[in-house]
């Protein structure tokens, strides 16, 4: 029996390494007290998702001002493409920030997700109503469904979501009119969400895993930018920019780590380079993937210690170092407040997709004992953190104008946010319907938005730190799924690691 219970306890400790908990990271280790409710927050970014769902709403609906909308998508293609997210302030379904939306909230969680307490079932319940509606869009084999609206004349209208009456156009890729980028990340996104359900739903785990190897293989034998045959319905709102290598590497990336399998360990040793796994590129976001797929690849060979890819923590090592300042190989650019600064249009989602791969790749690095030479100078996971709790500390309110990006969150947030549901009369209040047109009034209107989208982050600031707060300001004031999924994660960590979950 003593030798059972010594055995026990080996597998235990061995089992938890494995598992790398986030309490194994997050050690509770920071002296003073914290400068943010980071919990408050962490519950906030989740919400913000129930008020950007499309579809039949749930008795589970929290967001109590939205109501259902776009039953009838997807019957102009005779297909089922009802759910899904709204990407930002407007009513269109683009399915390629959606699934990268959808890949970032599930990668906050499969890492973090253990210290989310309470709001661990409501994370979960954002990436199924997600996934789901991928499912749909994928239901069809060698076709994706990537968008549902014409997203000209959605953004020729105000109106909300309940009311909307502009074409419900559905549009698609197939073998003729190939879409990698989009494919692979739809692929991202299932592959990503199978691993947030594997013990909590196996099945519907198993049904995810499944159909990502599918979409991957269409991606990857079907070879294409989905902006080039969509040009005119995609772009210039979602255009793939950066190409579609950087998906397939990323998808490949998260095929590998939901199934182990040696298929996707071979397909990015053989297909890395050619992906651009090495390139030097240090901006993350909807779409370019590469700086996620150097961190993501690189767990492999730090947790898992897969020699075969010990080339990714060199390319890992590149974008970090770029990302932290003070160091000879810093190329980032910070605002005067130190705010990270990539572009004027809608900023905050680089600053928080930056600060959740530095919280990540602290993980990984604490967990293999070891830290990042940049310049020659050793960046410890530490120094990682402080970067990372810098960036959410400004969205949060530490910052020269004392605001807070959240809405929602702190005594001072953006009131008049780009967003059609929120600035315009919720349905209880004015059960009328609002016209295209008439719904503009709004628009221009100075007064604050009657339906608080809580949790809500705006685009931020400009590079001189200041904010206008103005709803006609899309750049500035714009909400949007992808800076809010990566921020679930950082503050999950931070809450935790200040004692507040």
């Amino acid at each position: 029996m003593a030798r059972l219970r010594c055995l026990l306890v080996a597998f235990v400790v061995f089992a938890a390494a494995l598992r790398l908990p986030g309490d194994a990271i997050a050690s509770r280790g920071h002296h003073g007290p914290a400068a943010h409710d980071y919990r408050d927050a962490l519950a906030k970014s989740i919400l913000f998702f129930e008020g950007q769902r499309s579809g039949k709403l749930p008795p589970s609906q929290r967001v109590s001002w939205r109501r259902d909308s776009g039953l009838s998508d997807g019957s102009a293609a005779k297909v089922d493409l009802v759910g899904g997210y709204h990407d930002a302030g407007d009513n269109v379904k683009f399915g390629f920030p959606m699934a990268f939306s959808m890949t970032m909230l599930a990668w906050s969680v499969v890492e973090f997700g253990g210290l989310m307490k309470s709001e661990l079932p409501h994370a979960r319940d954002a990436v199924r109503w997600g996934a789901d509606y991928l499912l749909k869009a994928t239901a069809h084999p060698d076709t994706i469904y990537v968008q549902v609206g014409d997203a000209t004349k959605d953004h020729a209208c105000w109106e909300r979501p309940e009311d909307m009456d502009t074409p419900r156009t559905v549009y698609k890729v197939d073998a003729r009119t190939p879409g990698s980028d989009v494919a692979a990340e739809t692929a991202a996104a299932l592959a990503a969400a199978s691993l947030v359900f594997r013990k909590s739903d196996p099945a519907y785990a198993s049904r995810l895993v499944a159909r990502a190897k599918r979409v991957f293989e269409f991606a990857d034998k079907h070879r294409g930018a989905y902006s080039t045959g969509l040009a005119a319905d995609v772009c210039p709102y979602y255009c793939s920019y950066s190409g579609y290598q950087d998906e397939l590497l990323w998808g490949a990336a998260w095929l590998h780590r939901a199934t182990r399998s040696a298929t996707y360990l071979s397909y990015i040793q053989s297909n890395g380079a050619v992906l651009g796994a090495d390139e030097s590129d240090n901006t993350f976001g909807w779409d370019n993937k590469h700086a996620g797929a150097r961190v993501l690849i690189a767990k492999s060979f730090l947790v898992q210690r897969q020699g075969a890819l010990r080339e990714y923590k060199s390319h890992a090592d590149g974008f970090i170092c770029s990302m932290v300042p003070g160091t000879a190989t810093d190329q980032t650019q910070y605002t005067r407040g130190g705010l990270l600064f990539r572009l004027s249009d809608s900023n905050m989602q680089y600053v928080t997709s930056s600060a959740f791969l530095m919280l990540t790749y602290a993980k990984y690095l604490a967990f293999a004992k070891t830290t990042v030479r940049c310049g020659g100078v050793a960046v410890t996971p530490h120094r990682l953190r402080a970067v990372a709790r810098r960036q959410v500390d400004y969205l949060l309110g530490s910052n020269p104008m004392g605001m807070s990006y959240m809405v929602g969150y702190g005594g001072r947030y953006p009131r008049r946010i780009h967003h059609r549901a929120s600035s315009l009369p919720s349905v209880a209040a004015h059960p009328g319907r609002i016209g295209c047109s008439q719904g503009f009034t709004a628009l221009y209107a100075g007064g604050a938005n009657p339906n608080v989208l809580v949790g809500a982050v705006v685009g931020g600031p400009d590079m001189q730190d200041r904010f206008p707060d103005e709803r006609n300001d899309h750049e500035h004031s714009e909400p949007a799924t992808y800076i809010n999924a990566p921020l679930v994660g950082a503050l999950a960590y931070l809450a935790h690691s200040y004692g507040q979950l």
